[in-house]
């Protein structure tokens, strides 16, 4: 990912006012070293200040093809200076109105004796005055921007928000360019996860791999026994496996592991989405009957995995992991109106990376509502701050993003095997049900620590998505 950044000026200013262009280039510089602490990758093209610099920074940002483009105001520049950068960049813009300092010290100012100079200091302050004209133009234009106002020292409010744009941008990035595995076929008759794949496609970017479970059976005759034991090996040093875990299924659910393992290396995949009855073979059933664990290792590993064939679950996964908040597959479990918490949890795989200790392997006898049995994994979600995301399919053709933010809170869990947790959340568990479903969400949500929901609403601007915070 790339993130281009120039400062803008007046180029009949530097002959008049010297030294105001170096010391707005050091601020450009600021802000650029700012910006790299977080993401290394910025072109900075530096000051613009006539139409020559304009078209050469639009043709630069164009050639290296930037995501998102910084536009730091430094001083009063002409709008026409502006216009052509954007215009052949074509990607989101950021507007820096950012001062030097709090507030100028007018008492300082006013004792200087050369009023040529107290205009020049007072040019180095004037970052706010050319915005609305900024604006108004890339409004007639029909270029889309946003806006930060604030310090380029001592503002850690406007610094946040800088930063979140960045990570925003990140992430559009990371999807733009993931590859999602597709392997089986939906669970049949869960109407609400049915999607049209184009329409991914269009919201989100990147590439769907249909792929067959047959594909994942024959790759698990290849491993050889030697493979499985250190996969076995490795259950034990991630997972806390329950003593009643024959040693079978542990090496079956090894096998699949490594099989995985390659399945997504021969695709390049940064996500999957899964679900296959496997009745009347035995290959595929054993195959998808023993997948959880490893199911568990790739979503912790940033590959992460929805059950279900959710596709669209499995993209709020890959958002919540891409801004570093895990993202577990989740619906509703019960509502315990004692404690006012919502139970939320899902069987299949977990996001252990987030779990509240280590989690657990339990074997199941049945997987409820599906074929097979077998290992499964047991965990709740780190207690603290949580946001909850679901991609939603609304009735206008256009998707949506959901997001909700609570709390993961200690108390007793259903052990049964599964991904459990106990959410709170500030309206009441009642309110959040009765609010949340009534955007018509799927029954799945992605579920991650921290309270990132400002990072996904800058997220929804920079891919042109409505995004509703619950």
């Amino acid at each position: 990912m790339k993130i281009g950044l120039f400062g803008i000026g007046l180029e009949a200013y530097w002959e008049q006012f010297p030294g105001l262009k170096n010391r707005l280039e050091g601020y450009l510089n600021v802000v650029e070293n700012k910006i790299a602490a977080i993401h290394d990758n910025v072109v900075n093209v530096g000051l613009v200040d006539n139409v020559d610099k304009a078209f050469a920074a639009g043709h630069t940002f164009r050639q290296q093809e930037v995501d998102i483009i910084f536009l730091y105001v430094t001083t009063y520049a002409l709008s026409s200076t502006v216009l052509p950068v954007v215009q052949r960049a074509k990607v989101p813009v950021i507007i820096l109105n950012l001062s030097p300092k709090a507030a100028i010290d007018y008492a300082a100012f006013n004792n200087m004796q050369d009023r040529t100079a107290m205009t020049g200091e007072w040019l180095s302050y004037c970052s706010a005055c050319p915005v609305p004209e900024i604006a108004n133009v890339f409004n007639r234009a029909g270029i889309k921007f946003h806006q930060v106002t604030g310090m380029l020292h001592d503002d850690e409010e406007c610094w946040q928000e800088i930063f979140a744009w960045v990570e925003a941008a990140k992430v559009a990035h990371t999807l733009a360019y993931n590859r999602m595995g597709c392997m089986g076929h939906y669970y049949s008759g869960m109407l609400d996860i049915y999607t049209d794949l184009t329409k991914i496609y269009a919201h989100f970017g990147g590439h769907i791999e249909l792929i067959e479970v047959e594909e994942l059976a024959v790759l698990r005759k290849e491993i050889p026994q030697q493979a499985i034991d250190e996969r076995v090996a490795l259950f034990y040093e991630v997972f806390d496996v329950q003593q009643d875990c024959p040693l079978d299924e542990l090496q079956r659910a090894a096998k699949t592991s490594l099989a995985l393992d390659e399945l997504v290396k021969q695709y390049q995949l940064g996500s999957m989405a899964y679900y296959y009855k496997g009745t009347g073979n035995f290959d595929n059933e054993d195959t998808i009957s023993s997948i959880i664990l490893g199911n568990s290792l790739l979503t912790a590993n940033h590959i992460p995995v929805a059950g279900e064939y959710e596709i669209k679950n499995a993209i709020a996964m890959k958002i919540m992991d891409s801004f570093n908040a895990g993202g577990s597959f989740t619906e509703y479990y019960a509502m315990d109106f004692k404690d006012d918490v919502v139970l939320m949890g899902h069987d299949g795989p977990g996001h252990i990376a987030i779990a509240e200790g280590k989690t657990k392997v339990r074997p199941l006898k049945v997987y409820h509502g599906k074929v097979g049995n077998g290992l499964s994994v047991e965990m709740s979600v780190k207690h603290g701050p949580v946001t909850l995301l679901s991609v939603v399919e609304g009735t206008n053709g256009k998707m949506l993003l959901l997001v909700a933010e609570g709390e993961s809170v200690p108390g007793a869990i259903l052990e049964i095997g599964n991904t459990n947790s106990r959410y709170k959340f500030a309206c009441g568990a009642r309110k959040f049900v009765n609010d949340w479903n009534s955007y018509g969400p799927a029954h799945h949500c992605a579920v991650g620590v921290g309270h990132i929901g400002f990072k996904i609403e800058k997220l929804g601007e920079l891919l042109n998505m409505q995004v509703v915070k619950v």
